[in-house]
C-alpha cells in the first residue's frame, strides 16, 4: 500500500474551524462495510445502531494546555514551545518542540508570561525537539499551575484561527480523566452526557482505556512505501476491568465499537491469539494500514481525516480501502465537515 493512494482534494472551507453547537448534533455518516451502503444521520442517532450488552470503548485521556508562547533572552524573539511530555518531575524537565527551531541552542534561556517562568534549553534531542529545564524553585503544584496557566489549548495547526475560550471545554471529551494528551481523541468529542445516558438506558456497556495522544497523529508520512514509516510511541494503559467488559461482549458475540483511531490502536496493541483484550501498561507505536486483520472491535466511530494521514490509513484498513475512499467522495459532495471539530463516521 502506497502513500499516494491516500491523496484526495480537500477544500479549505470543509475543514471545521469550530465544533457543532451541541456535541451530539454534528452529522453522522453510517458506512456498512460489507455492502458499501451509506446513510446520512445526526450523531445522536447512533443509539439506533446499538443493542443491549454491546460495548463502546472510549479513550479517557485528558488534554493539557500544551502550547506556550515565550521570548528568547537578549533578542526577545518570539518562540512557540509545544510541551510534549514531562520527563522528570523533580527536575522540571520537559520534552518539547520549539518553533522556529533553528534559533534555539543549548544554554539559551526562554521567558514566559511576565517572566513568571524561565526555562533553559539543556538538550537537542531531535532536529526539532528539545529538552527544557524550567527554573522554578516553588512547590511542584505551584509550578504546574503556573505552567498550565500560561499554556493554551493545543488546537491542531490546520485549525487556522486563534484559540477561543470555548476551546478549553470543547477540545476535551466529557469522559477525560487522565492528563497527558497534546491532542484530543476526536471521535469522543461527539458524545454528550445526554447521549451517554440514552446509550446506558438501552443497555450499552462502556469500557475505558487510556492513550495519551501525541503529535505523531499529525506528523507527515514522508515515504511512499508505508512499511518504512515509523509511528511515534504513545503511552497506553489498558486496565483489567476494561478487558473484562470487552471480552464478555466478544464471548457473547455482541458488538464492540472502538470510539476513535486511538482506541483502535490501543486495542490492537494488546490482544491474545483468541482475540481477547489483555491488560497492558506501556507504550505503543503500532501503525495500522491496509491490509490488516482487526481482532478486537468490529465497529468504529471516527472523524473525517485529512489526506495522507495515518488516521485515514487506519480507517481504510478497517472499512475497506475502496469503500472508505468512496465514502470520502460522498462526504466531499455532501459538504461534510473534516478534521478535529468536524463530522463523524460510524463503520458497521
Amino acid at each position: 500500500m502506497k502513500l499516494s493512494k491516500f491523496k484526495y482534494e480537500l477544500p479549505d472551507e470543509l475543514i471545521a474551524l469550530h465544533p457543532a453547537y451541541n456535541r451530539d448534533e454534528s452529522r453522522l455518516m453510517v458506512l456498512h462495510k460489507e455492502s458499501g451502503e451509506i446513510e446520512h444521520k445526526l450523531f445522536k442517532d447512533i443509539v439506533t445502531y446499538f443493542n443491549d450488552k454491546d460495548v463502546m470503548v472510549f479513550n479517557n485521556t485528558k488534554v493539557f494546555p500544551a502550547r506556550l508562547y515565550g521570548n528568547k533572552e537578549k533578542t526577545g524573539a518570539e518562540i512557540e514551545v509545544f510541551l510534549l511530555r514531562e520527563l522528570n518531575r523533580e527536575q522540571r524537565l520537559w520534552d518539547v518542540l520549539v518553533d522556529p527551531a533553528r534559533k534555539i541552542r543549548i544554554g539559551n534561556k526562554l521567558y514566559f508570561g511576565d517572566d513568571e517562568l524561565v526555562a533553559e534549553v539543556i538538550d537537542n534531542t531531535t532536529s526539532r525537539g528539545r529538552t527544557l529545564r524550567f527554573l522554578y524553585d516553588g512547590p511542584y503544584d505551584e509550578f504546574k499551575k503556573t505552567l498550565y496557566g500560561l499554556g493554551q489549548t493545543p488546537l491542531p495547526k490546520f485549525i487556522t484561527r486563534d484559540v477561543e475560550p470555548e476551546d478549553k471545554d470543547r477540545y476535551q471529551t466529557i469522559f477525560a480523566k487522565h492528563e497527558g494528551a497534546v491532542a484530543a481523541p476526536t471521535a469522543g468529542l461527539h458524545f454528550s452526557r445526554e447521549l451517554l445516558k440514552r446509550l446506558e438506558i438501552i443497555g450499552v456497556d462502556f469500557s475505558e482505556i487510556t492513550l495519551h495522544v501525541g503529535l505523531g497523529n499529525f506528523r507527515n508520512v514522508d515515504v511512499e512505501d508505508l512499511t518504512k514509516h515509523k509511528m511515534d510511541s504513545e503511552q497506553i494503559w489498558i486496565p483489567e476491568n476494561a478487558c473484562d467488559v470487552v471480552n464478555t461482549a466478544k464471548d457473547a458475540r455482541k458488538n464492540v465499537c472502538a470510539v476513535g483511531t486511538t482506541v483502535m490502536r490501543t486495542l490492537e496493541t494488546s490482544v491474545s491469539t483468541q482475540g481477547h483484550l489483555k491488560p497492558f501498561e506501556g507504550w505503543t507505536n503500532k501503525f495500522i494500514f491496509p491490509p490488516y486483520e482487526f481482532r478486537v472491535a468490529n465497529r468504529m466511530v471516527t472523524n473525517f481525516h485529512l489526506p495522507y494521514s495515518t488516521l485515514l490509513m487506519m480507517v481504510c484498513a478497517f472499512g475497506g480501502y475502496d469503500k472508505v475512499m468512496n465514502a470520502y467522495e460522498v462526504a466531499l459532495k455532501e459538504k461534510y465537515r473534516f478534521g478535529t471539530y468536524g463530522d463523524a463516521m460510524l463503520i458497521l
